[in-house]
């Protein structure tokens, strides 16, 4: 065997994992800390706030008495409060009464003795931090972005092979082949708009340049271009990049992304011969599409062939700075989409509409975060505010050992005036950490063998 050879795959795996603990102890840090600040705020003392489990790395005290510590294996996190514990698990009956036996003053900041809602706020504080971050993350991209201009301008134009430019930057585009642009961000006007467009590979575009509108020509509108390589998916894994332009498949030349799609889901999984031009260099790939399941926008999957990339523009448009409340709009609304989505998924894998393999595990997770880092600081960010709004939404699942599952047992104690026994209290804990285990077990499953 030759070692040398596996170096490069050595490097990319240490990357991943990088990326994956990057990734993992932003988002922890971001639940952990939410917990924490509001248990500060109502009162409850934290003893020890964890980045990580197993043997401490590194760790301070601060002046209120919190220790905070970076521990060795980076797969999670916890903030220890004053008495949670005991008062979680019931197992230290001794250590109960130790704290019943406090006054007023010392058992009140405990996580047992605060008031319900303290408690209550504090569990729940976590997944709130990490949607208010992923809304924050999403905000600040949006904003750093801008929105499309009106009407449409040229800002950046794309190489393409064998096209005829008459495009400059600058140019603001009124009309394409006689059909007026409308504004940007009119979908439906889009799709009509497109759908009219004749089909060639050079397009009569009427633009206004220098104040002076004139007709030119340009290259389809929408070209076989990739712009972003779905991680984990058929075209990542035989190193197609953004920027590739395809030029034929099977041997039939096209030049737009629609003839690309149309072979794809044609192919019913065959293996598909590419051409693709890759900055003026002709290359051949060979990759098999994929059955994919993909959200609809009323609502519900529909299962296509994808080799998982993302089409572009032949030209970059031209952008002008977002508002701080039009982005942060944005960013609810991403968020909202991404919960959404979620939860229709896994309504959908358990009626069986769609495959259970939709549903990733920590190896998926990890490869995920090296193929986003891979495409830049951007993406990596993207793909974290994305991971943080899926930590937040199953952290408020109805199971025990998770924030949802303490969260019932409060509503259950506002409404019965009491909390449940201890010894029910054990055996729903039990169930929770069995059904985490046995969903972590099958995730891994998927990643391994779907």
């Amino acid at each position: 065997m030759d070692v040398l050879s596996l170096i490069p795959q050595f490097g990319n795996l240490l990357y991943t994992i990088v990326a994956f603990v990057i990734a993992l102890s932003v988002i922890v840090a971001v639940h952990e800390y939410g917990h924490y600040i509001v248990g500060r705020w109502s009162g409850i003392h934290a003893e020890v706030f964890s980045i990580g489990f197993g043997p401490v790395l590194w760790s301070r005290v601060d002046k209120r008495g919190t220790k905070w510590q970076v521990a060795a294996l980076p797969f999670g996190g916890y903030v220890k409060f004053l008495g949670d514990a005991n008062a979680a698990s019931g197992k230290d009956e001794g250590a109960m009464q130790e704290i019943t036996e406090q006054s007023p003053e010392e058992l009140r900041r405990t996580m047992h003795g605060a008031p319900l809602w303290a408690r209550s706020a504090t569990v729940a504080a976590g997944p709130v931090f990490n949607f208010v971050m992923s809304i924050l993350v999403f905000g600040l991209i949006f904003m750093s972005q801008g929105v499309t201009r009106e009407p449409l301008t040229v800002g950046e134009l794309r190489g393409l092979p064998g096209t005829v430019q008459g495009l400059q930057d600058g140019d603001e585009i009124v009309a394409i082949a006689g059909q007026e642009v409308p504004d940007f961000d009119e979908q439906g006007a889009w799709t009509g708009f497109t759908d009219a467009l004749p089909v060639e590979p050079q397009l009569d575009y009427t633009v206004i340049r220098d104040g002076q509108e004139m007709d030119v020509t340009g290259p389809w509108l929408f070209p076989a271009l990739i712009q972003q390589v779905v991680p984990r998916s058929a075209a990542m894994d035989i190193d197609l990049k953004a920027g590739d332009v395809i030029t034929a498949v099977n041997g039939d030349p096209i030049f737009a992304f629609e003839q690309l799609k149309e072979h794809v889901e044609d192919s019913d999984g065959k293996v598909l011969l590419l051409d693709v031009w890759r900055d003026g260099a002709e290359l051949e790939f060979a990759l098999a599409p994929r059955r994919t399941d993909e959200p609809k926008p009323e609502g519900g999957f529909v299962t296509h062939w994808r080799i998982g990339i993302v089409g572009g523009m032949a030209l970059e448009p031209a952008t002008e700075p977002a508002g701080v409340l039009a982005s942060l709009s944005g960013g609810v609304r991403q968020t909202i989409r991404i919960i959404d989505g979620s939860l229709s998924g896994i309504w959908h894998m358990i009626t069986g509409a769609i495959s259970t393999c939709n549903m990733s595990g920590p190896i998926g997770i990890a490869e995920t975060s090296g193929a986003m880092a891979s495409q830049g600081a951007q993406s990596f960010i993207f793909f974290i505010a994305v991971l943080s709004t899926a930590v937040g939404l199953l952290n408020l699942f109805p199971i025990p050992a998770l924030d949802g599952g303490h969260l019932v047992f409060y509503a259950y104690e506002a409404v019965a005036g009491k909390p449940p026994s201890d010894g029910v209290l054990r055996v729903l804990m039990g169930v929770g950490i069995s059904l985490i285990l046995g969903l972590m077990i099958f995730s891994v499953t998927n990643d391994l063998f779907c």
